[in-house]
């Protein structure tokens, strides 16, 4: 199978990591560096170890990364470039290779760079021309590294070379991308192929062979893309075996001392085809509980199949052992970035895929709540992010909970999502939630709120109602789990909350003309006024860009009223009876998906798609999937309809081509004919597999609509499935048609509702 990581509007990490890996080396650009590379054809100005995937906004990590030179012209140390401007070097099209664990690239300065990683260190093999390009000088390589990172945020840091063993350590003080706080990282560069002529360090654009250490610090002046290059170099001898040299070089949050020790135990031999053997190994192992039976499905498709898998299974990043900010025996996991975007589809999926690595990810989670006091919403770089909506890792571990996640301490977990619903932070803008005092005794967020008791934006009223409301409703979900039946009836009423944002005879209009629909979420005022936002306005239709999380920010974040007045995944019934039925509804939805409203680069347009089972209409959802796959995700450079988020994109992907998509936070997958004749789950929690088959497949997608369906060969008329169905296996069989059928559409077969009080099953109903 090919793999395609799509890299120019997903900012997607393409370089080699293992599966929720640490170290994660590739080339970084001067253009779309988010992701560190971008096929967007600019130069190439480092390569280094740490990356996050798919983020927006300003990028992250990329820190010391090094930089190999052929030689210098003239053979004149002060020739050779240092600062990252003066070193960018364009790349050879086309040349760029990627698999999983494995990227390589080819420069215009003849130097080839493959590079492989262990959990905490990255392996480097640059292969150097002859003599160097486009000057006269012998080769005599050099590589440098610099204290930088991408977003160039670095205040202190220090590096020394061992002038005999060529060892280079170094430190720095960084800031994290989109959060508070600063973080300081360590490396240790080694390095084999070739002997030692001179190593010393340099700043802004002069070096020298003495001293062989170097300070720097903030200086007040030199600031954000005016700090002052400075680093160290090593400068080698001709290359003794194939024109290469190795550069190992171990990361850690530690010391220099651990990120040495991190490199010596994982890549000890400097042994590359090895180093990259075990990385092919983790990824295989990985990929392994899924399997795919194509059915003549194009080539394409499997593509974006796979990559969005594969992509779900880049971060959260796996950083136990490299905690310095408290002593634990639990994992420690970091690049949550952000849960807000992860919740939906990135968990659920690792929860089918690879259910050790989700426990210990919630087993994290409830351990930052031991020793910061709250679960974060977003967490990157050792350091709290922003909280963009509501606190949704209670959505998290309810997920987990009700999906029987193993080897979770469920009582700190219920703990810490009560005090997420009760007690306000005193910022809640990087944890918990805001306005608790008026979510208490309003029971909605006010637009004009009046909260002495916290700081963060006052915004998002509109959005962080109808979150919290869902927030409260997993909460209830565990309380009743957990026989906390008082609680459970307190959660399961402030899941309705949204209802006090919603204006019932609030009309909508697009392009000058009434929609013809009516009822709307709407900003409301302490006294109990509402006031306006038009339905449209964050939309790409109207003010896309003027809802993010700043100060001047309005009342939705990053979607319009129209969207998330849908937003009510606890109660669908009762909503789609506010809204006028499902004769209204469903016609609503489709206004929704075919004005051009809606944009499915953001993670809140997920279960839109799949709202039609609600509503009693699933065939409708399998078709709404087929709209945006493959004309959305699909393997071109624009394949992802905005940033890949940590995986969200390629989750949504993967998770629909199978078939199952969840709702989060609750036990239930709604069922569409999966986009292959036949994908089965192997679960790594019981060793039993779960197989969804197709009759009547149809590789050219005219007959996505089920008729009939079969579980373990009795029939199954639920248009939704429980997560038992992965736990215990077996088959589902969903023989499939030209046309809508009456199959999933009765009552008794829509998935749960709180109003309705369905109760989740692996049986199906008759």
């Amino acid at each position: 199978m090919s793999w395609y990581l799509q890299n120019v509007t997903g900012h997607v990490f393409a370089g080699a990591t293992l599966p929720f890996g640490m170290a994660k080396a590739v080339a970084d650009v001067s253009g779309e560096d988010q992701g560190g590379y971008s096929s967007d054809g600019s130069s190439v100005i480092g390569f280094s170890h740490m990356h996050d995937s798919g983020t927006g906004g300003s990028p992250s990590l990329g820190n010391f990364p090094i930089f190999p030179q052929a030689g210098c012209p003239n053979d004149t140390l002060d020739a050779c470039a240092f600062s990252s401007t003066a070193r960018a070097v364009p790349s050879v099209s086309k040349s760029v290779k990627a698999t999983p664990g494995y990227f390589s690239i080819d420069l215009q300065s003849g130097i080839r760079a493959e590079m492989t990683v262990a959990n905490h260190t990255a392996l480097y093999r640059f292969t150097f021309p002859d003599q160097p390009k486009g000057f006269d000088a012998p080769l005599s390589p050099l590589i440098l590294a610099e204290l930088t990172d991408l977003p160039i945020s670095r205040t202190n840091g220090s590096v020394s070379v061992d002038e005999s063993s060529g060892r280079m350590i170094g430190s720095g003080t960084f800031s994290p991308s989109f959060g508070i706080g600063t973080y300081d990282l360590h490396f240790c560069a080694d390095f084999k192929g070739a002997g030692i002529r001179d190593t010393g360090v340099f700043i802004n654009n002069r070096a020298g062979s003495h001293p062989k250490k170097l300070t720097v610090a903030a200086d007040g002046v030199d600031t954000d893309d005016d700090i002052l290059p400075a680093g160290g170099y090593i400068r080698f001898n001709k290359p003794t075996t194939n024109g290469q040299i190795l550069a190992r070089v171990g990361v850690s949050f530690i010391s220099t001392q651990q990120a040495c020790s991190n490199a010596e135990q994982e890549i000890g031999h400097f042994d590359f085809n090895a180093t990259h053997a075990r990385a092919v190994q983790a990824w295989q192992y990985e990929l392994s509980s899924v399997s795919v039976s194509p059915g003549g499905a194009n080539e394409d498709l499997q593509t974006t199949f796979w990559s969005g898998l594969y992509r779900s299974l880049i971060s959260p990043q796996d950083y136990t052992g490299e905690n310095p900010l408290w002593s634990s025996q639990e994992p420690y996991y970091d690049s949550y970035y952000c849960i807000w975007d992860s919740f939906r589809s990135i968990h659920p999926l690792i929860t089918l895929v690879d259910p050790t690595s989700q426990s210990r990810m919630v087993r994290s989670l409830i351990d930052i709540y031991r020793h910061e006091g709250y679960l974060p919403d977003c967490r990157m770089s050792l350091s709290k992010g922003f909280t963009q909506g509501g606190s949704n890792a209670d959505v998290v571990l309810a997920d987990a909970y009700l999906k029987k996640v193993p080897d979770i301490d469920w009582s700190t977990a219920y703990e810490a999502v009560i005090k997420d619903a009760e007690v306000e932070p005193a910022i809640w803008s990087v944890e918990g939630r805001g306005g608790l005092n008026s979510w208490h005794s309003l029971h909605y967020i006010p637009t004009d709120d009046f909260d002495p008791y916290g700081v963060g934006p006052f915004t998002r009223s509109i959005s962080r109602t109808v979150e919290y409301a869902y927030d409260d409703f997993c909460i209830a979900e565990m309380a009743q789990g957990l026989d906390h039946m008082a609680d459970f009836e307190k959660y399961s009423r402030r899941s309705s909350n949204w209802r006090n944002m919603f204006k019932a005879d609030q009309t909508s209009q697009v392009r000058g003309e009434a929609t013809n629909f009516t009822g709307f979420l709407q900003p409301r005022y302490l006294n109990g006024s509402f006031g306006f936002q038009d339905p449209t306005f964050c939309s790409p239709l109207l003010g896309f860009t003027s809802c993010y999380l700043n100060p001047s920010g309005h009342e939705t974040y990053e979607g319009s009223s129209w969207l998330y007045t849908f937003f009510v995944p606890g109660d669908m019934a009762s909503l789609i009876v506010e809204l006028g039925g499902p004769s209204t509804f469903v016609p609503r939805l489709n206004y929704l998906h075919d004005s051009g409203l809606l944009y499915i680069g953001d993670e809140q347009a997920f279960l839109p798609v799949y709202l039609y089972h609600y509503a009693g209409r699933p065939g409708l959802s399998a078709n709404r999937s087929h709209s945006y796959i493959p004309s959305q995700f699909n393997t071109s450079l624009a394949g992802i309809p905005g940033n890949d988020d940590s995986g969200a994109m390629g989750s949504f992907a993967a998770l629909s081509m199978m078939g199952l998509f969840p709702n989060p936070g609750q036990d239930v997958y709604l069922i569409t004919p999966p986009y292959f004749e036949e994908v089965s789950i192997t679960s790594k929690q019981t060793g039993k597999k779960a197989t969804i088959r197709n009759v009547n497949f149809d590789a050219n997608y005219d007959a996505i609509y089920i008729q009939k369906a079969t579980l373990d060969g009795k029939p199954y008329t639920r248009n939704w499935i429980g997560h038992s169905f992965f736990l215990d296996g077996g088959t589902l069989e969903l023989t499939l048609g030209r046309n809508e059928s009456d199959w999933g559409t009765r009552e008794a077969d829509l998935p749960p509702s709180l109003s309705t009080s369905h109760k989740v099953s692996h049986s199906g109903g008759m």
